[in-house]
């Protein structure tokens, strides 16, 4: 007798569905919104691809824009555009709250046990309180980034202070969720020396960036590292080694820049590189013109964009655990050891190859796109590939030739936002629910690799 699987947690549909679904309807309904003239200010008109890609790049939390956004749009479309990335951060965290609980909702008891012990996973039980939590300590960091913000512009810049308020809300929503749309025509370059308002913004990406489950846990045991689980040890840890390192390759090639660095004291050149390092997370900001950047910034800067930053928060990338399970492979190979050895943890054969399966598909994505462009476009290569993977890492960090490639150009780099937005989460977990047991083994054969 053919035995049926039981039934997902609610009845709740795939989550490649559930997540294209949301995220799609969300992109539909901000377009429309900002396609209105109420959106744009007197003397200016909005094409309809101008809305689809501000509210794919808003909704996707990316920041690539193909218009001024302090200039074309009123204030209507400002709020839109504010709403549309708070959705998206948002949106996305708890689409993954609830992707954990049909992964779980799959597991047999004794394995759904160690997988909630080991990432302090949720169950459907709890899963109301948990999507509170999420939202509550968004809206908490967001109103404390918002509170520093205003009262600097207030205090350092002289604005009125509902001016200052509504540019502190404005950037804070953008921060928090990694978006890095700006009021300003040239981002956050005004401010380059300005720790008031750099440091409360890249801390602000550094926490949307994390994770829920890694912010949760230090919340509850920040005293306790020694219990930390292998996801928090292995966010925190990469984090700290990628902002570490690429403080230092931006100093390194930027100290001297004049178009960068160059101009800036000692204490400016060490703000504006950790800012730099920050940002590829998927902050998306910049304080120095990328355009002018030396190439081997622009070559640091891709690799940290394609890793990104935590899981199940609002940065974008392959994500740092993927990152790290691959160096764990790699290492665990080199070693010749048959089992993949975290700490005093071990790592399941179906996660590595998860990890293996999404940084694939990421580089072979990234490359055919930036073919693609490279046909379309007479754009240098180090400026195209940027494009793309800020693009497919939902970074918005941009060397300037956005606003000018074609209509097709502009197509794809749209499609790259949505699925790098909801790629990684969405492939993640059709492969941890698509487990099947083979009941039968094939004869091994050894082949040479290499």
């Amino acid at each position: 007798m053919m035995r049926h699987r039981p039934a997902l947690p609610g009845r709740i549909g795939h989550p490649a569905v559930v997540i294209a679904a949301g995220f799609g309807a969300a992109v539909i309904i901000g377009a429309l919104l900002l396609s209105t003239p109420l959106a744009t200010t007197d003397g200016y008109t909005t094409h309809w691809l101008t809305a689809v890609f501000t509210a794919v790049s808003a909704v996707c939390v990316t920041g690539l824009t193909l218009v001024d956004t302090e200039t074309h749009w009123s204030m209507f479309g400002e709020v839109v555009i504010a709403f549309l990335m708070q959705a998206g951060g948002l949106g996305i965290m708890t689409l993954a709250t609830l992707a954990t609980v049909l992964i779980s909702g799959r597991l047999g008891l004794r394995a759904r046990m160690s997988v909630q012990l080991e990432t302090k996973s949720v169950v459907a039980s709890d899963l109301g309180q948990v999507l509170r939590r999420v939202v509550l300590f968004s809206l908490v960091c967001e109103a404390a980034v918002a509170a520093v913000l205003t009262g600097r512009f207030v205090i350092g810049y002289g604005e009125p202070f509902g001016r200052a308020l509504y540019l502190g809300g404005f950037h804070a929503v953008s921060a928090f969720n990694n978006a890095g749309f700006a009021l300003w025509p040239d981002n956050l370059m005004r401010f380059v020396s300005d720790p008031w308002i750099c440091l409360t913004i890249a801390l602000a990406v550094i926490v949307g960036g994390l994770g829920f489950p890694v912010v949760f846990e230090l919340l509850r045991t920040w005293r306790r590292p020694r219990s930390w689980s292998l996801l928090t040890r292995i966010t925190l840890g990469l984090t700290a080694v990628l902002l570490g390192g690429g403080t230092l390759s931006f100093l390194t090639t930027e100290w001297t820049n004049p178009a960068t660095m160059g101009p800036l004291d000692d204490s400016g050149k060490l703000l504006a590189a950790f800012f730099a390092a920050v940002m590829p997370r998927s902050g998306g900001f910049n304080t120095l013109d990328i355009s002018h950047m030396m190439p081997s910034s622009w070559l640091v800067t891709d690799v940290l964009m394609f890793i990104g930053g935590g899981s199940a928060g609002t940065a974008g990338g392959i994500k740092i655990t993927t990152f790290g399970f691959l160096l764990f492979i790699v290492w665990s190979e080199v070693r010749g050891e048959n089992q993949v050895n975290i700490g005093h943890r071990r790592l399941p054969s179906s996660t590595q190859r998860q990890a293996l399966s999404i940084s694939l598909l990421g580089i072979l994505l990234v490359a055919f796109s930036t073919w693609i462009l490279l046909i379309i476009t007479p754009h240098s290569l180090d400026r195209v590939m940027f494009e793309v993977i800020s693009a497919f890492a939902t970074n918005g960090l941009s060397t300037g030739i956005t606003p000018d490639i074609t209509v097709a150009g502009h197509v794809l780099l749209s499609l790259l936002m949505f699925i790098g937005r909801i790629g990684p989460l969405t492939l993640g977990s059709a492969l941890a629910l698509k487990q099947r047991t083979r009941r039968y083994e094939l004869p091994e054969e050894r082949v040479i690799v290499g």
